[in-house]
């Protein structure tokens, strides 16, 4: 059975969604960040890089959300999840890619400024920029990227699950969704999907 080690709040529920999505038999285990748990000895001999999410396999574990979510993908693919056509897949891979590298980024410095700086000035500087940076990144993948009704247009993918979840955090990083009315069609589209119905639920039971 696969473990998914996750926190409220975080990337891992586009792994939670995607569990859901492919019927998985799964158990979800909840890190508590309010304790600081994944700092804790007991999680990191499980993830010694101390994030979430962290899919134990029967072959070891998975970090980092762009291959959990082509794994299990690939590992259930009755459930659809990819392109099949080369190019599309590489377009899917690009999209996620610049999620992890360059949006999720542009969130964290408003809350961990810890990792990049010292001084109390540059992190207020950095959450300061925030706004600007999440909208410039949605601005840019509602313009270039986001295909609708899906990411890569008329199949859902993985990548829709990972879309959702960081949109989830527009709002507190002071970005309308007003602002961008693709990417609220697609949020309000993915809220109706059963799966993102049963993880969020998941959560909200934490």
């Amino acid at each position: 059975m696969l473990k998914l080690f996750y926190a409220p709040g975080t990337v891992a529920l586009a792994t939670l969604i995607t569990l859901y999505e492919v019927d998985a038999d799964f158990e979800a285990i909840a890190i508590d960040f309010k304790q600081a748990a994944q700092t804790k000895p007991e999680y990191l001999s499980i993830n010694p890089k101390g994030r979430v999410p962290a899919l134990v396999t029967e072959r070891g574990l998975l970090t980092e959300t762009p291959a959990i979510l082509v794994y299990l993908a690939q590992r259930y693919p009755n459930a659809g999840l990819l392109p099949k056509d080369d190019f599309d897949f590489a377009q899917l891979q690009s999209f996620n890619s610049y999620l992890a590298s360059t949006v999720h980024i542009n969130h964290a410095h408003r809350m961990r400024g810890t990792r990049w700086a010292t001084q109390e000035s540059s992190f207020e500087d950095m959450r300061s920029k925030v706004p600007q940076t999440m909208l410039a990144s949605f601005e840019l993948l509602q313009q270039e990227y986001l295909r609708g009704p899906w990411v890569m247009g008329e199949q859902y993918t993985v990548a829709d699950a990972y879309l959702f979840t960081i949109t989830s955090w527009l709002e507190s990083d002071g970005v309308s969704l007003a602002k961008l009315p693709q990417v609220a069609e697609h949020f309000e589209r993915m809220q109706v999907r059963a799966a993102v119905q049963k993880a969020l639920e998941l959560q909200a039971s934490i």
